[in-house]
């Protein structure tokens, strides 16, 4: 017995090793804090004044989940999406965006009311009925923050832009790629804009490469996009005026079927670092070592110089569904979808969504790798 029970603790160990050994450019390990997570979980006692509906609506009473993340003042400021009870169904509810704020990044206090959300304005056509998705969140050094977004109208997705100077209140800049190439990508689905930050005397802010701000974007296939004013962005295109595929899925890979664009990536000295949500397919096409249409999370390194080019790419998951609330919820399957990262006290704290209904965090240390 005492001979099987050593065998069983090389096995965990050698898992965990194949699971957590990463190459010296990655981020990592991230490591669960033990008894924080969830972080944030719906909410039935939030009330909010619909400006369309011109009633109380109960906006983060379904799910809370996908969330940005950013430092303010010393504190963490994570602002999530939150889905009332409009609908049955992955979409089809109205989704609004909250905010939350720690002193510790575990425990948070959460504001009564929305952030973001589908009102009486400029971008109500874009916004009503499914609402505003899925945020991710940098900052300018001068302390101008960016958050873009899904605008979700239940008929095309479209990635936007927003700004603020306080994380309270938003302008809505609409839709990130609406005049670049006279509108050519105005009515194609976009999501999932990933800017390009750095670290700059411990702060993570948003930068330029080669006098251009950079953005990842992209669900199936991970593109790429140049802004001069954090607002307006142009698609990267191939000679053919389509857009540029930088990677794609992988047959037999955790990342098969999607490979959708996670928080902000990061320019370090290796390159840069995109972390992103790899989703696996089923059958022969998938990797049989993750559950079939499961959410895991990737990262690849692209060159400081020559932000298209890629350098390198992890073949496994740095994160995968473990917990019981990241596979059950709205996606049983299992997901940990990071959206969120912050740089905090020397730590990295990297925020996802959890089976589309909950908000969790892993931290890394990079003192300890």
């Amino acid at each position: 017995m005492k001979k099987l029970f050593t065998l069983c603790l090389l096995f965990v160990f050698i898992q965990v090793d194949a699971q957590t050994k990463l190459p010296s450019w990655s981020f990592g390990p991230f490591v669960r804090p033990p008894g924080a997570n969830p972080v944030i979980s719906p909410d039935t006692t939030s009330k909010f004044f619909d400006p369309i509906k011109q009633e109380q609506v109960d906006w983060e009473s379904n799910d809370t989940f996908n969330p940005g993340a950013t430092v303010k003042n010393g504190k963490i400021y994570v602002l999530y999406r939150a889905e009332d009870r409009s609908g049955i169904g992955i979409g089809k509810r109205t989704s609004r965006i909250g905010l939350a704020e720690s002193k510790d990044g575990l425990k948070m206090k959460r504001s009564k009311t929305p952030v973001v959300f589908p009102g009486n304005d400029d971008q109500k056509e874009f916004e009503w009925t499914g609402g505003c998705e899925d945020p991710r969140i940098a900052v300018t050094a001068d302390g101008t923050y960016l958050m873009l977004y899904t605008q979700w109208n239940k008929k095309v997705p479209r990635l936007a832009a927003a700004t603020s100077k306080d994380l309270i209140h938003w302008k809505k800049n609409g839709p990130a790629f609406r005049k670049a190439h006279n509108g050519k990508f105005f009515n194609l689905p976009t999501k999932s804009a990933s800017i390009v930050t750095t670290l700059v005397n411990d702060k993570l802010v948003i930068t330029k490469i080669n006098g251009k701000y950079w953005m990842y974007w992209g669900e199936a296939r991970v593109y790429a996009a140049t802004s001069d004013d954090l607002v307006n962005w142009a698609p990267i295109v191939d000679e053919k005026g389509d857009l540029k595929v930088l990677f794609s899925t992988r047959k037999g890979y955790f990342d098969s079927q999607f490979t959708e664009c996670g928080p902000p990536a990061v320019l370090t000295s290796n390159g840069i670092v995109l972390m992103y949500n790899g989703k696996n397919s089923g059958g022969k096409n998938g990797d049989e070592n993750y559950t079939a249409n499961a959410y895991c999370a990737g990262q690849a390194l692209f060159s400081a110089e020559n932000p298209g080019q890629l350098i390198a790419r992890l073949d496994k998951p740095f994160l995968v569904p473990a917990e019981p609330f990241e596979k059950s919820g709205q996606y049983p399957a299992g997901t940990v979808f990071i959206e969120g990262l912050a740089y905090f006290k020397h730590k990295w704290y990297l925020y996802y969504g959890c089976a589309d209904s909950r908000v969790a965090v892993a931290i890394y240390d990079p003192a300890k790798k």
